[in-house]
């Protein structure tokens, strides 16, 4: 069989080259969709905010918060039993304030020297009563009693330890010993007093350290402060002062 021949179109060699057209006419969009000018508007921009939850409470602060109510708790707690304890401890023991007088008033000096100093000394009586039932009373060591004109202390001394009773009446005889200087303006004061009303006042003041007995339980420390005004008719040396009258406050300081 005779073969058969392909014909290829010849090329003109001399014709000129024909120029590429693109696909997409120039000055339209590459894109499939059309132009982009004309195509619809994107929505607005909005800005998301996130929402905010309340974070649950820290676990440390639930065991603060949880151990400053056991400590409240526990102090009301203790108000109530000391409350308590108080109110049966009065029921039972019904206490009651001591009494002090002042019974007598003794001066065995009271005099000014050349460099006028005055030096005095006294020998106070004193009555002592516990009224209680069922309290004894212990005076300890450290007391402190003083007598005074107006703002001078005139001399001081200090009460004895022992122990008082139930219902028990204890009478002492303290003395008190004091030196004043620059005391030519008080014996004047004194001496213008006497003969004005026709007494002198002065005040004697004890502070004492006592511890009370419950039955046979024996409490802590405290003070007992008495405060007494006197009115005396002088204060002669070697003479029994007559006490023209007197009033004793009493205090309790814990």
């Amino acid at each position: 069989m005779a073969d058969h021949q392909r014909v290829h179109p010849a090329q003109d060699v001399e014709a000129p080259p024909t120029p590429e057209v693109p696909l997409v006419p120039q000055g339209a969009s590459k894109s499939d969709r059309g132009d982009p000018a004309q195509a619809a508007p994107y929505p607005p921009f909005r800005r998301t905010i996130p929402v905010m939850h309340s974070k649950p409470p820290k676990k440390r602060r639930s065991c603060l918060c949880r151990c400053l109510c056991c400590i409240v708790l526990l102090i009301v707690l203790q108000i109530v039993v000391v409350a308590i304890a108080g109110g049966v401890m009065y029921l039972v023991f019904r206490p009651k304030l001591p009494k002090f007088s002042v019974d007598k008033l003794q001066v065995t000096q009271f005099n000014v020297s050349d460099d006028q100093s005055l030096s005095a000394t006294f020998d106070v009586t004193i009555t002592a009563r516990n009224p209680n039932k069922k309290i004894g009373i212990y005076y300890e060591g450290g007391s402190r009693i003083s007598v005074w004109y107006v703002a001078t202390k005139l001399c001081e001394g200090a009460l004895p330890k022992f122990y008082q009773g139930h219902r028990n009446t204890t009478r002492l005889v303290v003395p008190l010993a004091g030196q004043t200087q620059n005391a030519g303006a008080l014996l004047g004061g004194l001496q213008e007093q006497q003969q004005q009303t026709g007494y002198v006042p002065i005040v004697l003041r004890v502070r004492q350290p006592v511890r009370v007995k419950l039955g046979k339980l024996k409490l802590f420390k405290v003070k007992f402060l008495v405060r007494c005004r006197l009115n005396v008719d002088s204060l002669s040396a070697n003479n029994d002062i007559r006490i023209r009258d007197s009033s004793c406050k009493f205090r309790l300081r814990l």
